[in-house]
């Protein structure tokens, strides 16, 4: 897969709100799907849960994990920081260069 075509998937799968909410529950460490699935009761059927879990899996910002009868998903934070790299990184450098300059010229009489 490309890296054009893995930073589609990142992108598509942090566009939905509930499935940031479940990386958000994921950074407080690892969770059953039971769990996650009981986090969103009366919001969200368990079908649609484990929708959202795949898709994150598919975009690898989840890994997940069979032991015994649960199935344990931890957070993958690798992709967000490949997206930060290439994406935000940059123009945040930019930004801060260009409020730098900014500053310089007010003080500069």
């Amino acid at each position: 897969m490309s890296t054009d075509d893995a930073d589609d998937l990142v992108f598509k799968a942090l566009a939905d709100r509930r499935r940031r909410q479940i990386l958000d529950i994921l950074k407080a460490g690892p969770r059953t799907t039971g769990e996650l699935c009981a986090h969103f009761a009366g919001a969200l059927d368990r079908c649609t849960v484990m929708q959202h879990i795949g898709v994150l899996e598919r975009a690898e910002l989840i890994i997940a994990r069979r032991e015994g009868r649960s199935r344990w998903n931890y957070l993958n934070a690798a992709p967000v920081k490949a997206i930060s790299d290439r994406w935000i990184s940059p123009y945040a450098a930019e930004a801060v260069e260009l409020l730098a300059r900014l500053k310089r010229d007010l003080e500069t009489p």
